[in-house]
Formats: C-alpha cells, sequence, structure tokens
C-alpha cells in the first residue's frame, strides 16, 4: 500500500525518539536516492540534542523510522 504525503504535513510533526520518548527535533528536509525514493530525513534538533553532531541538523536514514503517525514521527537513534 503506497501513501503519499506532502513535506509539509511532515514538518509539522514532532520527531520523538523511542529509545527516550525525548523529541529530536523538527524535520526541515529530506534526501532522495537516484530512483525516488525517501532515503532520510534531515532534522533540525531541539536546544538540548546537540550531541550528535556540531552541526544543528542530524540526518535520519529512513530504516530508522519507526512509525509516522498522526502527530508524531518516531524514530530510532541509538545512543
Amino acid at each position: 500500500m503506497v501513501i503519499n504525503m506532502y513535506l509539509s504535513e511532515l514538518q509539522n510533526k514532532d520527531i520523538i525518539n523511542v529509545k527516550d520518548g525525548k523529541k529530536v527535533g523538527n524535520l526541515v528536509d529530506i534526501a532522495i536516492n537516484l530512483e525516488g525514493k525517501v532515503q532520510s530525513i534531515i532534522v533540525e534538533q531541539t536546544k538540548g540534542m546537540r550531541v550528535f553532531t556540531s552541526k544543528d541538523d542530524i540526518e535520519i536514514s529512513w530504516q530508522q523510522i519507526e512509525k509516522i503517525g498522526e502527530d508524531v514521527i518516531l524514530v530510532k537513534l541509538l545512543p
């Protein structure tokens, strides 16, 4: 089953890490491969989560997304 969704719809959802229940940040962009499939999402981190990189944005692979719900995107980020 294929579900179409606009980027603007994804940007309004909170991104939550299922490992600790904390908000990771907000979706700012997506990366698409040459076949036109979503490869990853680009997330602007919330203030307290800047431990992943020195940059403000992190890339979360599509395989790390557990579920896209009505209000949230659940992701599994390893420590």
